[in-house]
């Protein structure tokens, strides 16, 4: 990875966001609790959530990870608040294609994932990127199983 590669990766945006993750912390008494780890870098993403109606109440995250997998998680923690696994998973699935395929930004609300476009050409990054999602989905899923 050439000096400019890493320049243009690691841009002023990313690195802004990974210094102000929103609802970093963990919650009392969550419904649901996961963890999403990336075995390539060894990046950790632990979530908890409370649901109301099968939407996100209330969330909190511990992020180990990367510049760019802290950027994920305080994108996807300032839109999470409301959103239901469904949309999620759309989420999720839409900045896998974005990053693994050249597919567009992914759509309302995770629009914020344009920042992380420069991150397409550096596939052992993908996996922290992603955490967040995972590890949200993975807290949601254990809620509604509980």
């Amino acid at each position: 990875m050439s000096d400019s590669d890493l320049i243009k990766l690691y841009s002023k945006q990313i690195l802004a966001l990974a210094a102000a993750i929103p609802h970093l912390g963990k919650l009392d008494q969550p419904d649901g609790e996961a963890k999403a780890r990336s075995p390539l870098c060894g990046s950790t993403v632990s979530v908890g959530v409370t649901l109301d109606d099968g939407a996100i109440a209330d969330f909190a995250q511990n992020v180990k990870a990367c510049a760019l997998g802290q950027a994920s998680a305080a994108i996807l923690g300032n839109t999470v608040t409301g959103l239901d696994r469904e949309t999620l998973q759309r989420g999720r699935d839409q900045l896998h294609q974005m990053l693994a395929d050249h597919g567009p930004v992914p759509s309302a609300p995770f629009e914020g994932y344009e920042v992380i476009q420069p991150a397409r050409e550096f596939k052992n990054r993908h996996a922290s990127i992603l955490l967040p999602f995972d590890a949200t989905l993975a807290a949601i899923d254990a809620a509604q199983d509980a």
